[in-house]
């Protein structure tokens, strides 16, 4: 590709004289670098690209992009150099150029905000399907484009992925596009809206879910946050917003295009769920009305959530001309998101039952003790295991400790991705927000922690899995390793199966 035409993308000034200049790849990493590349130096959170020109021009990049005002030493060689203001932001002018600009093929949804982006996306996604239309994903629990499953070429294939880097994003959005997808559904991270991963990008469409505290560690606080979810609504025609939040007037204050606000009955909105029925493990029912329509609307997914949830993806999708009957009849078929929810199947000879959920913060896992209380039958025990990470919002903590007192009869505290931190720090700060004698288990390791709950499980126990969901891995101090929660439910299980059946025997 020409260079001018990358320089013309991003907003940087092409050197005279070099503009039919060939550039072979884009890169950020000097170890991707080929012949003839254009390395984009980028200062990380950890590393400044800036450090590794010497590498990148080696292996023959030919041009390089630094930050104004950045310390660099000048290669022997003799290289293109260009300067940008942002080169994070730059670099996604330049991906979205170098794939040919995708997104201008394509209709983009995104679902901003704390919790409940993967059940909205999943949700809209399937209705429209029903209407239709060719759909794509990106988000937590991977991409997908016209029902075919994409894999990101992360140079860790256990990396989890919300908002991809832009070197995968303008990929994937270019093969959806090749797919002939019409819409695509993705979740935007505050982190991908603060970093400017999607700033080439005009959306059709933006929800905001909720916002509660989350990447303090990142943003510094509230107020931060909320500015960096609001940006997407400045990208977007139509802004989609939860009327209930306290955050709902901040979003609506930053939207370019039109704004539809939902809401329970509350506050005045749009859209509204009115005589919301929570039925158990049925699903949830309610009137969804708006101007031009009302309706009843069931969902087989349980949780309080599930009405807010999917009032948003529903009011999306009419107000991207969506009939309200196809919007319904949608709704009603709706099947589960796999981590949020997620049962744990474990054959007939299973007396008790296993959830798996990615709730990590206070309200989500709020939202998800509530709604295991609303389904248990009298009786019935929950049992809650969980952690918190490392390296993360350490107020959070004595928070999730305090709602595991409120709401579980028994809690198994474990670790959940304690990255650089001693996971027995982490584990006392959530101690320290506990009931005393709230009864508990103190396990730090988590794959001992399954095995204990598993084999100690009682009959009926609802047993929940918090902080993992769809992730298959584990992060210590020691790196990132595979950890695969169902895998090792159902070696639990077995082994308590055996177990069993030996005393069994022994009896005989």
């Amino acid at each position: 590709m020409k260079l001018k035409i990358l320089c013309d993308a991003a907003g940087i000034a092409c050197p005279e004289g070099r503009e039919e200049m060939e550039i072979s790849s884009v890169v950020t990493d000097s170890r991707r670098s080929l012949p003839g590349s254009l390395f984009v130096c980028i200062c990380g959170l950890h590393t400044d690209g800036h450090g590794y020109i010497p590498q990148a021009v080696e292996r023959g990049a030919t041009c390089i992009v630094v930050q104004a005002g950045a310390a660099w030493r000048q290669p022997e060689k003799d290289v293109v150099v260009l300067t940008s203001e942002d080169t994070r932001r730059a670099c996604a002018f330049l991906y979205h150029a170098w794939y040919g600009f995708p997104a201008k093929r394509l209709k983009l949804i995104g679902v901003t905000g704390t919790n409940g982006k993967t059940t909205v996306t999943h949700m809209l996604r399937h209705i429209l399907e029903s209407a239709l239309y060719r759909c794509g994903l990106i988000g937590t629990v991977g991409c997908e484009s016209a029902g075919r499953r994409l894999e990101s070429g992360s140079l860790d294939p256990l990396a989890n992925m919300t908002t991809p880097d832009p070197g995968e994003l303008y990929r994937l959005l270019a093969e959806m596009a090749e797919d002939g997808v019409e819409y695509v559904l993705m979740e935007v991270t505050s982190h991908a809206l603060a970093l400017g991963k999607v700033a080439p990008l005009t959306f059709e469409a933006a929800i905001f879910t909720n916002l509660t505290p989350e990447h303090l560690d990142f943003h510094g606080d509230m107020e931060a946050y909320a500015k960096a979810k609001s940006a997407l609504f400045a990208q977007s025609r139509l802004a989609v917003l939860n009327g209930e939040s306290p955050w709902a007037d901040r979003m609506r204050a930053s939207a370019a295009g039109r704004t539809v606000t939902c809401g329970a009955g509350a506050t005045a909105a749009d859209y509204t769920a009115r005589d919301p029925l929570w039925e158990g493990q049925m699903g949830v029912s309610y009137r969804l009305t708006c101007a031009r329509s009302s309706m009843q609307v069931t969902c087989p997914v349980p949780g309080r959530f599930t009405v807010e949830n999917s009032m948003q993806a529903a009011a999306c999708a009419m107000e991207l001309g969506v009939r309200p009957t196809t919007v319904k009849d949608a709704l009603a078929s709706l099947t589960g998101v796999r981590g949020r929810m997620e049962r744990i199947s474990l054959g007939l000879g299973a007396d008790f039952t296993v959830l798996v959920d990615y709730a990590h913060t206070p309200d989500a896992l709020e939202n998800l003790l509530r709604t295991v209380c609303d389904l248990r039958r009298a009786g019935q025990r929950i049992v809650l295991l969980f952690g918190c990470g490392g390296d993360r919002d350490r107020g959070k903590r004595p928070l999730m400790g305090r709602l595991a007192s409120r709401y579980a009869d028994l809690t198994v505290v474990t670790s959940d991705n304690s990255r650089s931190e001693d996971p027995a720090l982490i584990i006392g700060e959530i101690l320290a927000g506990m009931d005393p004698q709230a009864p508990r288990v103190v396990i730090p390791d988590r794959a001992s922690a399954i095995a204990w709950a598993v084999e100690h499980a009682q009959e009926g126990d609802l047993l929940l899995l918090a902080g993992k969901g769809h992730e298959e891995y584990e992060i210590n101090g020691e790196g990132r390793r595979p950890f695969r929660e169902r895998e090792l439910v159902r070696a639990a299980f077995e082994e308590r199966l055996r177990q069993r059946k030996k005393c069994d025997n022994t009896e005989k």
